[in-house]
């Protein structure tokens, strides 16, 4: 007879490496999906918060569509040269 693990149902082990597994029901409750990044922080003894991380370049990426024209930017890196 397989001898089954000792543990409660969303508890989980801290390995010899500093890793865990997230139990799934805990990610789909939170809205997390696999291959996203989080930001781990501690928020007292005992307790660590997983946050999304905020990812900057996707906020800003096309926030200055149109404010200048099709060369301005090669023409003003061409001064440099």
């Amino acid at each position: 007879m397989v001898k089954v693990k000792d543990r409660r149902r969303g508890a989980t082990r801290i390995s010899s490496k500093h890793q865990i597994t997230i139990p799934a029901d805990a990610l789909r409750s939170a809205g997390l999906e696999v291959g996203e990044r989080v930001v781990a922080r501690a928020d007292g003894p005992g307790r660590v918060v997983l946050e999304r991380e905020h990812d900057v370049l996707a906020e800003f990426a096309g926030a200055m569509t149109g404010v200048y024209t099709r060369t301005e930017i090669e023409d003003l890196r061409a001064e440099w040269d």
